[in-house]
């Protein structure tokens, strides 16, 4: 372990300090036989349909209810592979980190993100690491990219029929909320945690269960209407959901009215959608609950027709409005 207890210049210079941090730092926390080679680009072993994402992480603040950002680095990268109905199976990883940083949170964000590949099995097998003086980037930044074999690959965003249900793992915007908590130093009496977590456990028990599954995304920035309005665009449909069908915890409503916002287009980062066929609905959710822990897994509305980009809302008092894609900047730097 570095014996400063910040990052220094020295440490992305290539030398001896750049070295001892990457061995005993990242080396020791990621360690697999593919890292521990040290070749220029690392050697997998593939076959089969791959799917490939790649994304970068600049959330503030850095540790939050519920996580930080190396935990939501892995989890939002082995999420997007998850989504695709791919085993997520090997990761890249590069830190910009910048000066002055301290050791001691480096350690705690990339034990995490060990912490994170073990709930999934994957392994991040190559990297990079950049210092850069002090005020050129806010703390810590974070790239990763990942691959998985598709084990499913029929699903697909321009895949919804008509009368599919369509299902939400949990209750929404927990991410959102809880980010806004931390950012602007709220005391609220309240347990409200991010919901980041990796989703591989769980779509790996549906697709176990032979669950027919013709749309999944993860609804990350933009939230659920976001994800429902590509949806509707992608596969030429109208979605009609019922408001009282979506869950929303108490303290992320409290949040929503105090500032104004709505609980839908708030990013959530271990919450995703399912479309599936009406008929096996209720079957998805008893896997999503007893194997999956998405105990507020719910059907939240179904595709309807054959309209372009349409997504109905549906009020507890009988009247409707299109749930429209977010607009404006709602929260920076949510992940």
């Amino acid at each position: 372990m570095p014996t400063n207890k910040t990052v220094q210049l020295s440490h992305g210079g290539g030398g001896k300090e750049m070295n001892q941090l990457i061995t005993d730092l990242f080396f020791k926390a990621f360690n697999n036989p593919i890292l521990a080679s040290q070749e220029d680009a690392a050697k997998l072993n593939m076959c089969g349909h791959i799917a490939f994402t790649t994304d970068s992480f600049t959330v503030s603040p850095l540790f939050f209810a519920g996580g930080n950002i190396g935990k939501l680095a892995v989890a939002g990268t082995v999420n997007d592979l998850a989504m695709m109905a791919a085993q997520p199976e090997y990761l890249s990883c590069s830190f910009i980190i910048e000066e002055g940083f301290a050791i001691d949170d480096l350690t705690t964000i990339v034990n995490s993100m060990a912490e994170e590949l073990h709930k999934c099995g994957a392994r991040i097998v190559c990297g990079d690491t950049k210092v850069v003086p002090k005020g050129c980037a806010d703390g810590l930044f974070i790239n990763t990219s990942g691959v998985g074999r598709i084990l499913y690959p029929t699903i697909s965003a321009k895949n919804l029929q008509i009368g599919d249900a369509i299902i939400v793992s949990r209750d929404i915007g927990c991410h959102g909320a809880a980010i806004l908590m931390a950012r602007d130093g709220l005391t609220l009496e309240s347990d409200l945690h991010s919901d980041c977590e990796t989703l591989w456990p769980v779509v790996e028990q549906l697709l176990a269960s032979n669950i027919q599954i013709h749309a999944m995304r993860d609804a990350t920035r933009g939230g659920l209407s976001a994800v429902l309005n590509e949806w509707a665009v992608a596969s030429n449909v109208s979605i009609t959901v019922e408001e009282s069908r979506i869950p929303v915890s108490n303290e992320v409503k409290g949040l929503c009215e105090l500032f104004g916002f709505e609980p839908y287009d708030l990013a959530n980062e271990g919450t995703f959608l399912l479309s599936v066929p009406q008929e096996i609905a209720q079957g998805t959710i008893e896997v999503m609950q007893r194997y999956g822990h998405c105990l507020h897994a719910a059907i939240i509305g179904y595709v309807t027709d054959k309209q372009i980009g349409k997504v109905i809302l549906k009020t507890p008092w009988g009247s409707s409005r299109y749930l429209d894609l977010p607009q404006g900047e709602l929260l920076p730097r949510i992940c």
